[in-house]
């Protein structure tokens, strides 16, 4: 017999062992698994009432032989035993060669063999904001026999598909959402513009035109830019965007044995610094764009400028792509009495402008950072050349551009900022493909979606011109459907469907169709409208403006789906149809914007749900804004104040209204599970969502049908929280 306390001595002697941990390393265990594998297996020493014979004699033999000169045992011995264990929970070890092969993503240019096959040229075509380069590389798209544009936006492939039809060359338009062809017949064009994910690898073209290079090194989209420069078939390759990003493009190329040809241009306007901040909204002139980073700032913005009874067009992100089209026509249109525009940095790129001076509201923003948490910081250089640019555009009845601050404190920063060079771009993003995972998921066949990824990330290895996308959206998705029965493609879709997940109406509206989708039941234009309560009616305040945004975002989601499952998604042309009368609906709502701000203001305080906003990122804690403070001085403290756009004793009280809500919410709990309660403490749910679905799903079960609030569902969201659901 042996005392526990020489064994847990002699565990953690063998786990402190070099020569054990080198072994484990070999097979398999990174220190991370190591680590993981021996709690679990002493633990399973320790605890279990009965180990194995053999087992049991080794640590006899340790224990009795510690101390003496001729050992009975030595802690070494315990390694078969450990490595079993540890096989039993990682089940990957028995197959680490076959699962690194998969994940080895050290020559990317290898997994384009029909690209390979042929010499392209490529022209890089570097310079800043409004110096024509895209312009060059568009008027050889134009002149060749055949010819693709990728670009990162939906607005600006659909410019370019406007602009090869008007100038008489046939060219289709095919983003994620949508198929226009140019032939009647739906017979394919020779030309295609289409958003940089959505480009074939896999047919031949004479010109292919990459817009944006830069955003290569975008942490969550790189991908798609990578896969075009190394993929597409094309004799010429032109590529435009900063002049960063020159060196990148050249060493992977280098490793394709293609070389590069550099075309540098300059700007075709001047663009002046001004030597004075704006200071108030007085001084406001015709062609003046005020540049926002949040919504709150928006709104308030836009309310004081109409106060002063100046008319002015309002541009954000989460606004539809016609909308946008609409307020910049609305702006550019010299007969309109609209001569002030208010807008994010969603003007950077997409939208011809016919902007005088930009005015930086604010100089700092919330990002992301590389752990894909948010966080204030100061707008990079490149951020800034992108938006000063828009200022004096060539061709504009503008014939330079200005650049100032809203506030004088922030004047001298905002020079600093595009006096600095712009960082060049290191790397390339990659992210795994559906034929990778499907090879993991063969050898893991009981993982679910969300680890077959963590383990692809952890066993990838790239070299140093890439990197792994972040792939946190992916695995939120992933996590959010695991409970419903789908095949391993139909899944990987579902999580690849472009949305934001901070809008809680979206993201259950995905949850709605995959568990829809799993019973084979078609989503119609019936199902549809009554899930969205269509027809629906113009906004009376901000808060149903930004519920028909996330309507428009779900009409987008459908006909994304539609492209990948037309036959579970029939109703393409009908839903597409009444989105572009929700737009419309949306372009009133955006046009008596201010009278939606007074509306909202007079109404009573907000709920828990309408404090949560994009605009007020929850993550930040006071270590960010110290961060900020340390970085950028006290100044940078006061412009933080500015961006957000409200009060900060309005802040506080509202965030810890919010917290106060949280923690009575997490006290209730409701039997509701970790990924409820994680999505009520995010903002992605309110009460009322959740108390919808609970219905549905309490209907689902009595009718004895396999949805979220199934037995099984409990005992799987049970093992997850460690929790018996109530």
């Amino acid at each position: 017999p042996f005392f526990a306390g020489e064994v847990l001595k002699n565990l953690n002697k063998f786990y402190k062992r070099k020569e054990i941990q080198r072994l484990g390393a070999e097979n398999g265990l990174d220190a991370r698994l190591f680590h993981q594998a021996f709690i679990s297996f002493r633990k399973y020493i320790m605890e279990s009432s009965s180990v194995s014979a053999d087992l049991h004699i080794i640590l006899n033999d340790i224990c009795c032989g510690a101390g003496k000169v001729c050992l009975l045992g030595h802690v070494d011995d315990l390694f078969p035993f450990f490595l079993r264990h540890a096989k039993q929970i990682f089940p990957m070890l028995d197959c680490m060669d076959d699962l690194r092969k998969i994940s080895d993503l050290r020559l990317p240019p290898n997994w384009y063999p029909d690209a390979r096959a042929i010499q392209r040229k490529i022209i890089f075509h570097a310079g800043p904001t409004n110096s024509g380069k895209t312009h060059h590389a568009i008027q050889r798209f134009l002149s060749a026999k055949s010819g693709i544009y990728c670009g990162p936006l939906k607005l600006l492939a659909h410019e370019i598909f406007q602009k090869s039809n008007d100038a008489n060359v046939p060219c289709d338009l095919v983003t994620g959402e949508e198929r226009v062809y140019a032939n009647e017949d739906a017979r394919q064009a020779p030309h295609i513009a289409c958003t940089i994910e959505m480009c074939s690898t896999n047919t031949p073209y004479e010109v292919a035109v990459i817009d944006e290079i830069q955003m290569i090194r975008d942490p969550a989209r790189g991908w798609a830019w990578t896969r075009a420069l190394l993929g597409l078939c094309a004799e010429e390759i032109h590529v435009c965007g900063e002049a960063a990003a020159i060196d990148l493009v050249t060493e992977l190329m280098y490793t394709t044995g293609e070389e590069v040809e550099v075309r540098n241009y300059k700007r075709l306007t001047p663009l002046t610094v001004l030597d004075y901040a704006l200071e108030s909204l007085d001084n406001l002139r015709p062609g003046d764009c005020v540049v926002c980073f949040s919504k709150n700032d928006i709104y308030s913005v836009s309310r004081q400028i109409e106060a002063r009874g100046l008319e002015c067009a309002v541009i954000y992100g989460s606004l539809p792509p016609g909308t946008k089209l609409e307020q910049a026509k609305k702006f550019n249109d010299p007969d309109d009495p609209c001569k002030i525009l208010v807008a994010t940095d969603a003007i950077g790129m997409g939208l011809n402008l016919c902007i005088k001076r930009i005015i930086f509201n604010s100089i700092v923003k919330p990002t992301i950072n590389e752990k894909g948490e948010k966080e204030i910081d100061s707008i990079t250089t490149s951020q800034a050349l992108q938006i000063a640019g828009r200022a004096g555009r060539y061709g504009s009845s503008f014939k330079q551009g200005e650049v100032t601050t809203m506030h004088r404190d922030d004047l001298m920063q905002l020079k600093e900022i595009l006096n600095e060079p712009v960082p060049p771009v290191k790397a390339a993003g990659l992210h795994p493909t559906p034929e990778q995972i499907e090879m993991f998921a063969y050898h893991l066949p009981d993982a679910t979606l969300s680890n077959l990824i963590d383990i692809f990330v952890s066993l990838s290895q790239v070299d140093g011109l890439y990197f792994v996308c972040n792939i946190d959206d992916f695995k939120f998705l992933a996590d959010m459907i695991q409970h419903i029965p789908l095949n391993l493609r139909s899944r990987y879709v579902f999580c690849t469907a472009p949305l934001n997940r901070k809008e809680p109406f979206v993201c259950t509206t995905l949850l709605k169709f995959a568990r829809q989708f799993s019973r084979n039941e078609p989503l119609t234009f019936d199902w549809l409208c009554r899930h969205t309560k269509w027809p629906l009616a113009a906004p009376k305040n901000i808060k149903e403006l930004v519920h028909l945004e996330a309507v428009h975002d779900v009409f987008d989601l459908y006909l994304w789906l539609s492209y990948r499952f037309m036959d579970m998604f029939p109703d393409a042309v009908l839903v597409r149809d009444i989105q572009k009368k929700l737009d419309d609906i949306i372009q009133v709502g955006v046009c008596n914007i201010t009278k939606l701000i007074r509306a909202s203001q007079s109404a009573a305080a907000p709920s828990t749900a309408e404090v949560i906003s994009e605009d007020f990122p929850l993550s930040r804690t006071k270590r960010d804004t110290r961060a900020v403070s340390d970085r950028h001085g006290a100044k940078s403290t006061e412009a933080l104040s500015v961006s957000v756009g409200v009060a900060e004793e309005r802040r506080a009280k509202n965030l810890k209204a919010y917290r106060s809500a949280a923690r009575q919410e997490d006290l209730k709990g409701h039997g509701r599970g970790s990924l409820a309660n994680r999505l009520l403490r995010e903002g992605l749910l309110t009460q009322e969502m959740l108390r919808q679905l609970e219905s549905e799903w309490q209907d689902q079960h009595r009718n004895g049908r396999y949805g979220l609030g199934s037995k099984r569902d409990d005992q799987n969201s049970s093992k997850e929280s460690g929790k018996k659901k109530k």
